[in-house]
C-alpha cells in the first residue's frame, strides 16, 4: 500500500487536500453513525427473528401431530383425494419496503375461510390439520420477511463497516501523510528561498560597501 498520493507539492494542492480530508472525515463520521444504527437494528431484528423461529417450530410440531392423526384415521389415499381441488387458504401480498436506504419485501398474509370438504369419510382431524397448516403458512411468510430483512441489514452493516475501516486506516491516513509531505516540502522551499535572499542581500551590501570605500 502506498503511503501517500502522487501529487505535486504546491500550495493549491495543499489547500485542495485539506478540504478533501475534511470531507472524508465528515463522511467517515456519517458512515460510523450509520454502522452503529445498523448494528442496533440487526440486534433488535435478530431477537424477533429467533422468537419467531421458536414459534414456528412449536407450531410445526402441533400441525404435524394433527396431520399424522388424520393420516392414521383416513389413510394416504383418502387424505390425498381430500386435498385435491382445494382452493388456496391464504392471500399473500408482497410489497417493497425501505429502511435507511435498504430495501426488503414486506409480506401481508390474509386468511381465506376454509372451504368445507364434502366427503363422508373425512375426519375431524383433517379439518384441524388444515387449520394448523394454514397458521403455519402465515407464520412462515412472516419468518421469510424477517429473515430477508435481517440478512439485508447484515449485508449492509458489513459493507458500511468495510467503508469505515477503509477511510480510517487507508484513505484518510494517505491524505494526511501527503499533506504532511507537502507542508514539509513547502517549508523547505521557503527556507531555501530565504537563505538565497540573505546571500543576495549580503553580496549587495558588500558591493555597496566597496563602492563607498572607493569613493
Amino acid at each position: 500500500m502506498k503511503t501517500r498520493l502522487k501529487v505535486r507539492p504546491t500550495k493549491s494542492t495543499l489547500l485542495s487536500l485539506r478540504r478533501q480530508v475534511v470531507a472524508l472525515q465528515h463522511g467517515h463520521d456519517l458512515l460510523e453513525r450509520k454502522g452503529e444504527l445498523l448494528t442496533r437494528l440487526v440486534h433488535q431484528r435478530l431477537r424477533s427473528y429467533r422468537e419467531l423461529r421458536l414459534t414456528v417450530r412449536e407450531a410445526l410440531q402441533g400441525a404435524y401431530h394433527w396431520l399424522s392423526i388424520a393420516h392414521m384415521r383416513m389413510g394416504s389415499t383418502r387424505l390425498h383425494q381430500a386435498v385435491l381441488g382445494l382452493k388456496p387458504a391464504l392471500s399473500v401480498y408482497i410489497l417493497p419496503r425501505s429502511s435507511i436506504g435498504i430495501e426488503y419485501p414486506t409480506v401481508t398474509v390474509e386468511r381465506v375461510p376454509l372451504a368445507p370438504v364434502g366427503l363422508m369419510w373425512t375426519d375431524a382431524s383433517f379439518d384441524e390439520a388444515r387449520q394448523r397448516m394454514t397458521g403455519i403458512a402465515m407464520l412462515l411468510a412472516q419468518l421469510g420477511e424477517a429473515e430477508t430483512a435481517l440478512w439485508r441489514l447484515l449485508t449492509e452493516q458489513r459493507k458500511t463497516q468495510k467503508r469505515v475501516n477503509a477511510l480510517k486506516y487507508n484513505i484518510i491516513p494517505r491524505y494526511q501523510t501527503t499533506i504532511q509531505y507537502i507542508e514539509s516540502a513547502l517549508s523547505e522551499e521557503e527556507r531555501n528561498t530565504l537563505f538565497q535572499l540573505k546571500v543576495i542581500r549580503s553580496r549587495l551590501d558588500a558591493t555597496d560597501g566597496n563602492r563607498d570605500i572607493a569613493g
